[in-house]
């Protein structure tokens, strides 16, 4: 099987080794607009090498896409234009806007859209790492959108990657990514800024952010290239997310204000509620 991977960052990284190792892929091209991040890419064996775009889908029999998502907005009605057979599909955290990009493409159905629910807050090449996506969660959307052997194919690949397949209509997976995934990130980013803000001395941020605020702070190194867009095509979604979170931390401060220490014990308990689904 000979695969291209357009984008050969964190995922489609990540991707490419997982299928390699697996014996899914026995040749990957990449695709790839940065030259030093197509260097990398095949010096790190991400990729056996680089081809522009049209040369890539004549050779390949399936195209990932794995830019940011507005980049994949762009480029799907794109590379729809210019494959045969071949399946393609994203791996882009948001899938309503992407979705609606080519709802009336001839080649819709070569097309499945999905969302491999793993990551972490480093990007590009060097970025990649083996086995990350086994005991994860992969959503698919729309799927009776695309062909029946396409989608067989995605669910294959999937499948051997040992990935738990969830399937959603792609506005709903909007919905619940901004409040499982995408509030996560803008919370981090604020409590990063509101540090940076407020703590001059940078010896005391390293020296005394241990464990908890580390892992809460994490997301904040988030490459804004990718994040960006994933906020704007998700705007209403997460809009309605933060206008509930903003009113959960207005009961905390009015709790302190207040010295209502009785409702804040209220509000922690009820918060360990989470611990029956995230064991």
């Amino acid at each position: 099987m000979v695969i291209t991977i357009v984008g050969t960052g964190l995922i489609g990284g990540s991707l490419s080794l997982a299928l390699q190792e697996k014996g899914f892929a026995s040749n990957v091209i990449g695709v790839e607009s940065n030259t030093e991040h197509a260097a990398k890419a095949i010096e790190l064996g991400l990729v056996h090498k680089c081809l522009p775009l049209t040369e890539a889908i004549q050779a390949s029999s399936v195209i990932i896409i794995a830019t940011p998502i507005n980049a994949a907005e762009q480029l799907l009605p794109i590379i729809l234009d210019k494959v045969s057979n071949q399946v393609v599909f994203d791996v882009g955290s948001t899938k309503s806007k992407i979705v609606e990009a080519v709802k009336n493409h001839p080649k819709r159905g070569r097309f499945v859209a999905t969302h491999p629910m793993w990551g972490t807050e480093n990007s590009g090449p060097s970025a990649a790492i083996k086995g990350a996506f086994s005991k994860k969660a992969t959503v698919i959307c729309d799927k009776s959108h695309s062909d029946s052997d396409a989608l067989e194919m995605v669910e294959k690949l999937y499948a051997l990657l040992e990935m738990h397949i969830l399937y959603m209509e792609s506005t709903a997976h909007d919905m619940h990514v901004a409040y499982i995934s995408h509030i996560s990130h803008i919370t981090s980013f604020a409590l990063a800024n509101t540090v940076l803000e407020k703590e001059r001395e940078e010896d005391a941020i390293f020296e005394l952010a241990s464990g908890g605020f580390e892992s809460t702070v994490r997301l904040a190194k988030s490459n804004a290239a990718m994040w960006v867009p994933i906020f704007m095509q998700n705007r209403d979604n997460i809009l309605d997310v933060l206008n509930e979170h903003i009113s959960q931390l207005r009961k905390f401060k009015s709790c302190l204000e207040k010295e209502n220490y009785e409702y804040l014990q209220e509000l922690i308990e009820n918060a360990n509620g989470i611990r029956r689904i995230l064991k």
